[in-house]
């Protein structure tokens, strides 16, 4: 056993020893690419969501040092075509890029990296002569020639260099020029029958074009066919919750809200499973130096993109365009850039279909606000602070207050809150709203019958507390409002269930700059309203 080639099965075999969540089915799909012209994958996804994981799995799988049989005998992939052909049968080399860089800080980390691996590979095959210049790429060529044999190369966190290096150093020209050697060299397809590469991001303009091009690349941004192995599915998720007795709806608010690819609904896996050891539903969100780099990016608001930021802590949505990101977070030109970035480390979720960005789900929101508020954006920081006040004058049926409550939120917010239209006032009544989520969801523009609330605050099955319907106004009044809430039938046809509906009508007199408030109670068990 190696250090680097054929290294086993332990870190799988620690795996399986705890809760599993069965993957295996990801090794099917790369089964088919071996010996193809798509031998090669790179699989980019945040932190936190598996990555090392697949990496050790599919390291056990094709290991040829070991018998990993009994590991995979009740998984998914025991009952596929291709388990018993690839099973054990490859000299595997397998290499964590990030013990490397964390050893290695100057510009010759790559003649550590050819020492270490060619004196390891060159253990595995004592027969095959090493020649004083050769690197690893000469001596597997020596090894596929004499034996015939060919390797799995997986690589976990390839891009550690890249984030470690500046575009253009010594290092990083060595490292590409390592890369090309291995991957893009005539004998390549005779000296491996596949490579699995996992990282953080995407690797085709990450200036390597001619170095990788002939990756297939799987991302957050464009998943493919691996979509349900980045993370975990609802049915995964609620099969836990069963399990272990955990509130669905509780780990759905806190962990869910990723759309990748064919799936439209996503955990991070990293935090259910914590939640499921601690049975307690928190952030578990490891803050990254990567990130630290965006929020920098983020304190220079590219066009406006503060403004965004807001709405989507607002539960709101924005257009992006993730195309023009050179996938190096040394290269961000503008608010496309920088929304794609977070993207790739899961602090936004990508719909593909309207090409949107949004927060994903209550453990991103609350360390997006943590963003905010080191950012120094005081006047957000503010309405966050102030949202707790505002809800309980709701739920107090305070109507000055919450009237005052609205206008700081305006006053302090104006940037984004252009109140041309009422879809504006609903921006920043999300926002002024925060601190609801924690017992309530959001709707926004939801369908009640003969017309549409502006904001409905639905209690999650664990609150205890009424819902509320707000109806929005523009140079109207806050009695018209609530008028259309009656005459629309918003309570009936949404909120079916028995308990009070608090009735909130809210108008913004555009002259005065200022709002007025009307609060009504509607018990639908009895269908009576004070």
């Amino acid at each position: 056993m190696g250090t680097y080639i054929n290294v086993g099965n332990a870190g799988f075999q620690r795996a399986r020893n705890g809760e599993y969540v069965d993957k295996s089915s990801l090794i099917s799909v790369i089964n088919e690419t071996l010996f193809t012209e798509k031998q090669f994958s790179c699989v980019s996804r945040c932190r936190r969501f598996g990555k090392s994981m697949a990496a050790k799995m599919l390291n056990a799988y094709y290991d040829q040092s070991c018998d990993s049989r009994s590991l995979f005998s009740d998984l998914k992939i025991a009952n596929d075509s291709s388990f018993d052909k690839h099973l054990n049968k490859y000299p595997v080399i397998y290499v964590d890029m990030t013990s490397f860089v964390t050893r290695f800080k100057d510009e010759s980390i790559m003649q550590h990296i050819n020492k270490e691996l060619v004196a390891d590979v060159h253990k595995a095959y004592p027969l095959v002569p090493v020649e004083d210049d050769d690197d690893l790429m000469a001596l597997l060529i020596r090894i596929a020639e004499s034996s015939g044999q060919q390797f799995i190369f997986i690589i976990d966190e390839w891009d550690a260099i890249c984030r470690e290096f500046e575009p253009g150093t010594k290092a990083m020209d060595a490292y590409l020029d390592w890369l090309r050697r291995m991957f893009k060299s005539g004998q390549a397809m005779q000296v491996f029958a596949g490579a699995y590469l996992t990282g953080i991001l995407p690797i085709k303009k990450y200036r390597t074009q001619s170095a990788m091009n002939n990756f297939t690349e799987y991302s957050m941004i464009i998943p493919g066919r691996l979509a349900g192995y980045f993370g975990f599915t609802k049915p995964e998720v609620e099969a836990l919750c069963q399990k272990h007795n955990m509130d669905f709806v509780e780990v759905e608010k806190w962990y869910d809200g990723y759309q990748l690819g064919s799936e439209p609904s996503v955990f991070n896996p990293n935090s259910v499973m914590e939640a499921i050891r601690n049975e307690w539903c928190t952030s578990y969100w490891a803050s990254t130096a990567a990130y630290d780099t965006v929020a920098h990016y983020i304190q220079m608001n590219y066009e406006g993109l503060k403004d965004d930021v807001i709405k989507m802590l607002g539960g709101g949505r924005c257009k992006v365009d993730p195309t023009g990101f050179q996938n190096d977070m040394s290269d961000i030109r503008n608010k496309n850039d920088v929304f794609t970035v977070l993207i790739h480390l899961g602090y936004l979720a990508f719909d593909r279909v309207n090409r949107e960005c949004f927060i994903p789900n209550y453990e991103v929101a609350g360390e997006m606000v943590n963003a905010v508020r080191s950012s120094h954006w005081d006047a957000v920081a503010n309405a966050l602070d102030q949202s707790e006040q505002l809800l309980q004058a709701v739920l107090d049926g305070d109507e000055e207050a919450v009237a005052k409550g609205v206008d700081e939120a305006h006053d302090e917010n104006t940037s984004i809150l252009s109140y041309n239209d009422e879809n504006s006032l609903a921006c920043v009544l999300s926002l002024a709203f925060y601190y609801a989520k924690n017992d309530y969801t959001f709707h926004r523009e939801l369908p009640t019958g003969k017309g549409f609330a502006d904001l409905v605050l639905m209690p999650r099955k664990s609150s205890d507390k009424p819902a509320i319907l707000l109806e929005l106004k523009k140079d109207q009044s806050a009695q018209t409002a609530i008028e259309q809430i009656h005459n629309k039938e918003y309570k009936g046809k949404v909120l079916q269930y028995d308990g009070r509906v608090i009735l909130v009508g809210i108008n913004y007199d555009s002259r005065s700059k200022k709002h007025d408030c009307k609060i009504t109670v509607f018990d639908y068990g009895t269908r009576a309203s004070s």
